[in-house]
């Protein structure tokens, strides 16, 4: 009866394949590929093949492979499958990959044809190696290609000593554990080590050097001891997060969000955090701000390293002038890092300048929030101006009465006007209009939040790459 296997990734395989009996059928360089990514793991590598590669015969030479130089046939291939831990076909003969394929998993054996998923049981990611830390880039099968120039970018930036720095970590693991017992003081000794000089030294080769590191933080204490971080995670687009939100955004314990944070950016949140939604909208507060002020002092108290993540940047109107307040007075220590403002990335990615020389030599932010009565209460003789731009946060709602409060107090009705809806993400809708026509715009098109109203001269200036 022939196995049926679920087909995964080679990654978690190869890690224990110390010793074990692997078999590449075929002689030529794509099996010289094969051959030298599994001699690192300590696997036994036999080549079944009459002919060699100049490269198989370095490695077979070399004692790295053995070789049994026969022909790929289903009755050569059946006499060398009993005790293989796993099977790799690259010949040039599709149809006999598969008939061989077919062969090693009626037999319960891995087998990866190469450039051949269909009939695979497993596929093999690009691979990047520093020694224990090992990188795997896989797209399943759908784009090999895909997955080696990602691979490249990977190699590109992980450091040379990397495989130096991981076997320090694993010399001292032992020894840490026993001295910190506590999982999460452990977890910070490390970030502080790494995020210092110890990281460094110990990629240098400089062992000593890096314990005599680890050794001083040991002694400088490493109390459990809690922290809030305001943190602008950008208008949604992940690749505005800056570095520092990064870092923070992966050391963090816990993570009280907003609606205005999207998935692909939590994703980039550390994964055993924990995430606590406390999103506002229009007449639903998950969690009042009060409420908000006084989890953040309640987990940074018990000793947590809270990540308050709000979309855009946290002081445009983002309350986190509240929230320092808040923490201030409790005495928690607390850090901001600025993020891009929906402002500034929604007007760019919508190719609108927010100011310009001939036309715009200010800019105004205003929020389109009402009173609870219902009206706007803002100064619109320093508003309603020709000379500068007005960007409108959460204006959707009373977007009929903000254009008709700008034209009544001296802006024409023809004034140029703008809409962003989901600024900076790939789903990005841009309306122009005026300020007599913006609001049946919206409604025409069913524009909802979040979305970001721009007015202005610099509308007319807007410069798309293509048509919109």
């Amino acid at each position: 009866m022939q196995a049926s296997f679920e087909r995964t990734s080679w990654f978690p395989i190869m890690l224990r394949l110390e010793g074990a009996r692997v078999l590449v059928v075929g002689g030529g360089n794509v099996a010289a590929n094969k051959v030298q990514l599994l001699v690192p793991t300590g696997a036994l590598v036999e080549i079944l093949s009459p002919t060699l590669s100049p490269e198989l015969e370095r490695l077979v030479g070399a004692g790295k492979a053995q070789a049994t130089r026969q022909d790929a046939t289903v009755e050569n291939l059946t006499a060398r499958l009993p005790g293989c831990r796993m099977v790799y076909l690259a010949t040039s003969n599709s149809q006999l990959n598969a008939t061989l394929s077919a062969l090693c998993q009626s037999m319960n054996i891995p087998v990866c044809a190469v450039d051949a998923p269909d009939v695979s049981s497993f596929i093999t990611p690009a691979m990047t190696t520093r020694g224990a830390v090992q990188i795997a880039v896989s797209t399943g099968g759908a784009a090999p290609v895909l997955a080696r120039r990602l691979r490249a970018k990977i190699e590109e930036i992980m450091p040379a000593g990397l495989h130096l720095l991981a076997a320090f970590m694993q010399h001292s693991r032992l020894a840490l554990r026993k001295q910190v017992p506590d999982s999460a003081i452990r977890r910070r000794v490390w970030e502080r080590f790494l995020d210092g000089v110890g990281g460094s030294l110990a990629m240098a080769g400089d062992s000593q050097a890096a314990q005599q590191e680890l050794d001083r933080i040991l002694r400088e204490g490493h109390a459990k001891t809690g922290e809030v971080w305001l943190v602008g995670a950008g208008p949604g687009n992940p690749d505005l997060l800056t570095l520092a939100a990064l870092r923070l955004m992966q050391d963090a314990d816990s993570v009280l969000y907003d609606n205005l944070v999207g998935p692909d950016v939590l994703n980039y949140v550390r994964r055993d955090a924990e995430r606590v939604f406390v999103g506002k909208q229009t007449n639903n507060h998950t969690l009042p701000q009060g409420g908000i002020n006084a989890e953040l002092i309640r987990r940074a108290k018990a000793g947590e390293r809270v990540l308050r993540l709000k979309g855009g940047d946290p002081f445009i109107f983002g309350r986190g002038g509240e929230e320092i307040e808040a923490l201030v007075d409790a005495d928690v220590p607390f850090r901001v890092i600025p993020g891009i403002s929906a402002a500034n990335g929604c007007a760019a990615y919508a190719g609108i300048p927010l100011t310009h020389r001939d036309c715009a030599q200010a800019c105004l932010f205003i929020t389109g929030h009402a009173r609870a009565d219902g009206t706007l209460n803002l100064a619109w003789e320093t508003i309603a101006l020709k000379s500068q731009t007005i960007v409108i946060y959460m204006g959707l709602t009373l977007v009929n009465q903000l254009c008709a409060r700008l034209i009544e107090h001296g802006l024409p009705a023809d004034w140029p006007a703008a809409i962003v809806e989901r600024g900076t993400l790939p789903n990005q809708r841009v309306l122009r209009g005026t300020l007599s026509t913006l609001p049946q715009l919206i409604a025409d098109n069913r524009i909802t939040s979040p979305a970001l109203v721009i007015v202005g001269e610099v509308v007319k200036h807007r410069v798309v790459s293509a048509p919109t």
